[in-house]
């Protein structure tokens, strides 16, 4: 999370494809294709790059700055929720979604999409509300207003920070934060007082509120036993946003099978379909209304009950490859 003045117009510096083609090669290695990530990805891009077809849609940064004193004033939920899909130039974007797509890999591969996208739901709400009450509470106990006037930040790298701690959570290895070798479990810690040393105009306080976020959804995940209501919110959203999908599924492919045939081509047991009968030469199931196979030609007759059908012998010893291809030149 940045902290400062936005600057319009910033010059690329040419990073934006490095993301590009850097992300496109992690997930040209997968096996499965993580999608909340990939959208998260997409979503902190386009904000930033503002393509026409969005511009009238979405807010200016001056509009979203993360500032305690705004948000509790006006009671302006968007300066709270949208904040940390924006970012103050082209470095401190890259350098967040590089970030973003190792861990967002990691974590969705084993949590799964809908357990990572409540995760990420929950830590975006803990994280931003634990920054409100520090800065309301460094005012109120201290008398300190720096962070709750006069802060304004906007950026992914708190939620990075949670994501971090969730991730590092069980870990026994040791990992390398910028040159410093220190326990896994505590990497988001060092990162946090290296950044502070090294970048002090980033913000402390948001980056903070992520390693806490990230702690307190641990306790309260391993303290809850029931299901997750966040997880089954989205997966109940994610299930009717997909009904459309299935359902042109299953009118493209009952199209398919309408063209490629009335019938199915069976084993050698019978099967009593309703309004079908299936013909002794290539258990080819025909509908009632045919009185001749659809795959052989075989000619079918009624009696007394039941129906016989009258099997041409050249017809048993033919292959079903040939069956096949009598049928594509009969319908062709």
């Amino acid at each position: 999370m940045d902290s400062g003045r936005w600057r319009r117009g910033a010059v690329s510096r040419g990073m934006l494809p490095l993301l590009a083609l850097h992300a496109v090669n992690e997930y040209y290695r997968l096996p499965w294709k993580p999608p909340v990530t990939a959208g998260l990805l997409a979503a902190n891009t386009l904000i930033y790059l503002r393509p026409p077809f969005l511009d009238s849609l979405l807010p200016f940064v001056d509009e979203v700055w993360f500032n305690p004193h705004l948000i509790l004033k006006n009671k302006d939920m968007r300066r709270f929720f949208l904040s940390v899909f924006y970012h103050v130039d082209e470095s401190h974007l890259v350098y967040n979604m590089m970030s973003l797509l190792w861990k967002g890999i990691q974590l969705e591969t084993s949590m799964g999409s809908t357990e990572f996208a409540s995760m990420v739901v929950a830590l975006l709400g803990l994280s931003q509300g634990i920054t409100l009450l520090l800065a309301k509470s460094l005012l109120v106990f201290f008398d300190y207003g720096r962070p709750y006037y006069s802060e304004y930040a906007v950026g992914f790298s708190g939620l990075l920070f949670a994501m971090k701690v969730v991730l590092n959570s069980r870990s026994e290895n040791f990992t390398n934060v910028h040159g410093l070798i220190v326990p896994a479990r505590y990497a988001a810690w060092a990162e946090l007082i290296l950044i502070q040393m090294f970048v002090p105009r980033v913000s402390f306080l948001g980056h903070l509120s992520g390693i806490l976020a990230g702690i307190l959804y641990l306790k309260l995940k391993g303290s809850y036993s029931g299901p997750n209501p966040l997880t089954t919110i989205i997966r109940e959203l994610t299930g009717l946003l997909r009904w459309p999908v299935r359902f042109i599924r299953s009118t493209f492919r009952l199209r398919r099978r309408r063209i490629l045939g009335r019938g199915t081509v069976g084993g050698g047991e019978r099967r009593s379909l309703s309004g079908t009968w299936r013909c002794q030469a290539c258990t080819y199931d025909n509908s009632d209304w045919l009185s001749n196979c659809e795959m052989c030609g075989t000619s079918r007759s009624s009696e007394s009950g039941g129906f016989l059908r009258q099997v041409s012998p050249r017809s048993r010893d033919l292959s079903l490859e040939e069956l096949r291809r009598r049928r594509v030149e009969r319908f062709g």
